[in-house]
């Protein structure tokens, strides 16, 4: 184990381009998959990699993210590892309260990794996918004497618009960043050669951009001391820009899956993928498996649906004559009779229900419904004969009403209510 690294998951943004998935949880409590959450990602990158002294740092509508990680993320005795939630909070102390940024969350919780034994920081993001051995990272920042390591994705320059872009030096040390680059020259300001890249083992295809991906690990004196001696709040805006000037910044290299879950299309599009006849995303790997909470479920009954290219979870119950086609179906899901599911999400429910309310649906699909390019969120009674389409051209909606419009996708929101007969 790798006991002088401690991960810090930085999990307390407010999430809003989620909307209306963050309505009611944090941004990594969000359901991913069908049966796990966007905090499994970076939780079991770490155990996989053998660093197990974990702390997510969180705040905003935080009671769901606490629970499943109290309830998932059990260490025994002899190991002495941990997976501890760090939430914001007031002390004695000024300028203890709200975090104002990534780095202004690390600087309030510096007393954690101030202890004995610690000599490198591992700051990831909790609304992320993919899966990365840290130690290779480790090893990278080792070998290269540096004061901090910076993830780094190869990205077309089409990509480089939307995010944050390294331009690096032969050996892989950052010399400059620039967050978005949106016209030619400023791209070219920031441009890697693609020979650059083939000659360090990666297939460049065409790519001459390397993307920041928010995975840092700093040496632990530098990071207290940079936290300590500036008002800093953010890490890609402030705090690298500084040390590229005075200090060593390397890169490390990534090429495989990465995906920042940060829209409703950007989460609705990666949890499809994921069911695909080639998906760029496991989560089956035998060697570093994606965990989550043991439920205990019942498996699930299927009574004589039709099902293609997709993924159901534990402890559902699928009608007759029902219909689903490259969708994924969550947790203790109940589907009716006759509905038809393509393209959609199903989170399922936190529960099963013995008492159905008056006046309303059973938690789960009525029979005869159809639901396309959609996604339901936990808890949802959705009445008879419902249909719930596509809205690729409809304009964002108004955040109010049990069914709105993200990024042309219709979201029903968690605990909605809809009557039989009702159409969007």
């Amino acid at each position: 184990m790798k006991n002088n690294v401690v991960s810090l998951v930085l999990g307390g943004g407010r999430g809003t381009r989620l909307h209306p998935l963050t309505k009611f949880r944090a941004k990594p409590a969000v359901p991913l998959a069908g049966k796990y959450r966007l905090i499994d990602i970076p939780l079991s990158n770490c155990i996989n990699s053998g660093l197990n002294h974990i702390y997510v740092l969180t705040q905003f509508l935080s009671v769901s993210l606490h629970r499943h990680i109290r309830q998932t993320y059990r260490f025994d005795s002899f190991s002495g590892g941990f997976v501890e939630v760090l939430a914001a909070q007031q002390t004695d102390q000024a300028g203890t309260d709200w975090y104002q940024g990534t780095a202004d969350a690390v600087r309030k919780t510096l007393r954690y990794i101030e202890q004995e034994g610690i000599d490198f920081v591992l700051i990831l993001s909790g609304d992320q996918l993919y899966r990365m051995d840290y130690r290779e990272m480790l090893q990278t920042h080792r070998q290269a004497n540096a004061d901090v390591t910076i993830a780094g994705l190869p990205v077309s320059r089409q990509e480089a618009k939307s995010l944050g872009v390294m331009r690096v030096d032969t050996a892989g040390k950052v010399s400059g960043f620039l967050e978005k680059p949106q016209t030619d020259q400023e791209i070219d300001m920031v441009r890697t050669d693609p020979a650059w890249l083939d000659a360090q083992g990666i297939d460049s295809q065409g790519r001459e951009c390397l993307a920041s991906m928010g995975i840092y690990l700093f040496n632990r004196d530098f990071l207290v001391d940079v936290l300590t001696k500036t008002n800093y709040q953010d890490f890609g805006k402030e705090v690298f820009p500084a040390a590229f000037r005075a200090r060593h910044v390397q890169m490390h290299l990534f090429d495989d899956y990465w995906e920042d879950i940060g829209t409703i299309r950007a989460f609705f599009d990666a949890n499809l993928a994921l069911v695909g006849d080639c998906p760029p995303f496991s989560m089956t790997s035998p060697t570093a498996p994606v965990y989550t909470r043991p439920r205990f479920l019942p498996s699930t009954i299927l009574e004589g649906a039709s099902i293609q290219t997709s993924a159901i979870a534990d402890g559902c119950r699928i009608g007759k004559n029902s219909v689903i086609e490259n969708s994924i179906v969550g947790l203790r899901c109940q589907i009716g009779e006759g509905v038809t599911i393509r393209n959609s999400i199903l989170m399922g429910a936190d529960y099963y229900e013995s008492d159905i309310p008056a006046h309303c649906p059973p938690m789960g699909i009525g029979a005869g419904s159809t639901i396309e390019g959609a996604i339901v969120d936990k808890n949802c009674r959705i009445g008879k004969n419902v249909q719930i389409t596509s809205q690729s051209d409809a304009a964002d909606s108004q955040e109010t009403g049990s069914c709105i419009v993200r990024d042309g996708i219709s979201v029903v929101v968690k605990n909605a209510i809809l009557p039989d007969g009702w159409s969007n």
